[in-house]
């Protein structure tokens, strides 16, 4: 990043606190790392090793061991004509992953609008964050008595028909290791035995969608169905929740139905890629609905 218009580097540093001195060398070394790459993030054109040991206030020597591991992962690059270490292309792949998600929630809003219109429940789109579900956005339902989140809460992946809806398509080692993790019991209904999560899952997989009957809180059912990444892997995951005297049993064929088709559209509209036992459940179950 560039500084702004009639900054000077020396104004710039005012910005930079001083480097926290860690109780472990790790945890130190892993701070000073992070402050060069927010120093290099700030200008475009570069810094000199000399430039980079003044802003951090480190001894020259540190600063370039720092720089060289920094290079081999490709987090930083370096120039040797003009002696210029800049932001590597591995900033940008990293980068990309939170700039994905924060394009898809954009790029999925009017079609989370439109199945909040076709089902009247609000709608949920929550991303795969570690062993977590992340609530990206919602979109409120109309009605009175509607469930709310805000953005931003997590949740336990075993829990969640978001988080099922991902998990099942995930490979089989993650879920034996959130299993060993331990999993949670959030209400009476909650699934905390592995036996009975991959059980749940292997039936996920079949019907293409997922259901929180009760499990994170009572009175609350939701159906989600999973979204994927150009490489056919489970990034995120669209959800309609709704208190259960709303959001009844016999409403279940026709909600995964629109869920799975909203979720699959924004798959497409992110440049993603529908696994090919997805496809097949769609084309076998939502030949006549639409999501608009």
């Amino acid at each position: 990043m560039a500084l702004l218009p009639g900054k000077s580097r020396n104004d710039a540093s005012r910005k930079v606190e001083p480097i926290l001195r860690e109780d472990k060398s790790s945890v130190q070394a892993l701070s000073r790392a992070l402050t060069v790459l927010e120093i290099l993030s700030e200008d475009d054109d570069g810094y000199r090793l000399v430039d980079l040991a003044e802003r951090s206030g480190l001894p020259a020597p540190t600063i370039h061991r720092l720089l060289t591991t920094l290079q081999q992962r490709r987090f930083v690059a370096f120039e040797s004509e003009k002696n210029l270490w800049r932001i590597g292309p591995q900033c940008f792949a990293v980068g990309s992953a939170f700039m994905q998600r924060r394009d898809m929630v954009a790029i999925a809003t009017p079609m989370l609008r439109r199945l909040r219109d076709i089902v009247g429940e609000t709608v949920n789109v929550g991303g795969l964050d570690q062993d977590e579900i992340l609530l990206l956005h919602q979109i409120e339902s109309k009605q009175t008595m509607r469930a709310i989140c805000r953005p931003g809460q997590r949740s336990p992946l075993a829990n969640t028909a978001m988080g099922k809806s991902i998990l099942a398509w995930l490979p089989p080692e993650r879920v034996t290791q959130l299993v060993q993790q331990g999993l949670p019991r959030l209400t009476p209904q909650s699934i905390n035995r592995g036996t009975a999560l991959h059980s749940a899952l292997r039936e996920i997989r079949q019907a293409g969608y997922a259901v929180d009957n009760e499990e994170v809180a009572i009175g609350l059912r939701c159906i989600a169905a999973p979204v994927f990444n150009e490489f056919s892997l489970p990034i995120a995951a669209i959800s309609v929740v709704g208190p259960t005297l709303r959001v009844t049993l016999e409403r279940l064929d026709g909600l995964s139905k629109s869920v799975m088709v909203a979720a699959a559209e924004v798959t497409a509209a992110i440049g993603g890629r529908l696994p090919v036992e997805v496809r097949a459940i769609i084309s076998t179950r939502m030949s006549t609905v639409t999501c608009g």
